[in-house]
């Protein structure tokens, strides 16, 4: 860590996935897997499903070529300290973070974050929209994944992350979501995936339950709920590419519910809440035992 003594974080979260959120515009705070994963420890931590670290693009060797479109960079961390590529709910909060620290105001931004630069509205009613890019639905072996003794054929959908998307009877099937569900063929996600169930609730209107690769099963998953409406229009016979028509599914997640619009030239927008409900100090000598 940096030889202050003590740290500034927030604690957000969008739609119930929630973050510890540490500034550091410079990119002064060193933040190993290890030390990620203290601070969103739920017991002996902060706790969260994952740490958005807050970087001036110019700042950061990762982000240095975008800093030309996005002032800011999303440094997102898993909750196991583990590093990752992007998150939808994470961008929200973030843009939050921005606004509630003077750096932005409402209306468009950029942020920078390892799946590229995303575009993000803040509306003045408080509803964070972010542009998630396009869809990817690779071609290739039918992938299947499994609880116990069920398996489900599911869609292969990739958002910069990657998503296997199951429509099941009951969302009680997909059983505790503690440990990846198996999916098959291996080769498919030769990096691991998160896996969504999804059930229906009425016309161009779904719920899941997501097991997040590297978090186990959250609240929320941006991604995953844009993953499971474009799986979900194609599966209805909707194409935006096709047809022109925008097409928006509401999507129920545990912890809310996020609207999700596919537009025809194939960009996905997500429209969700993002709240910063605390900040604080994280003591530096606690965050060195905790180590250790």
């Amino acid at each position: 860590m940096s030889t202050r003594t003590r740290i500034p974080f927030l604690k957000g979260h969008g739609t119930e996935n929630d973050f510890v959120i540490v500034p550091d515009p410079e990119n002064t705070v060193d933040l190993p897997a290890a030390t990620v994963a203290a601070l969103c420890d739920r017991r002996a931590g902060i706790g969260g499903d994952g740490l958005l670290h807050v970087v001036r693009s110019a700042a950061h060797p990762e982000a240095e070529d975008m800093a030309a479109e996005a002032e800011w960079f999303m440094d997102y961390r898993n909750g196991d300290g583990s590093i990752a590529e992007m998150c939808g709910n994470g961008v929200r909060v973030f843009a939050r973070y921005l606004q509630g620290a003077g750096h932005v105001t409402e209306g468009d931004l950029a942020v920078a974050t390892r799946g590229g630069v995303k575009t993000v509205h803040i509306a003045k009613d408080g509803a964070i929209t972010v542009g998630m890019g396009k869809a990817r639905l690779p071609e290739g072996d039918d992938v299947t994944v499994s609880v116990g003794e069920r398996s489900w054929p599911a869609r292969n959908v990739n958002m910069g992350n990657p998503h296997a998307v199951a429509f099941v009877a009951d969302l009680a099937h997909a059983g505790d979501l503690y440990s990846p569900p198996p999916f098959s063929p291996a080769s498919a996600y030769p990096d691991g995936v998160n896996v969504e169930f999804v059930v229906d609730r009425g016309p161009a209107h779904v719920a899941l339950r997501v097991h997040e690769r590297g978090a186990g099963e959250t609240r929320s998953c941006g991604t995953g709920a844009c993953a499971v409406a474009v799986a979900a229009a194609r599966r209805d016979g909707a194409d935006p590419a096709v047809t022109g028509t925008p097409v928006t599914y509401t999507v129920d997640v545990p912890g809310g519910t996020l609207v999700i619009t596919e537009r025809p030239d194939g960009e996905i927008e997500m429209t969700g809440p993002a709240v910063i409900v605390a900040e604080g100090e994280i003591d530096a000598e606690w965050l060195e035992n905790a180590v250790r």
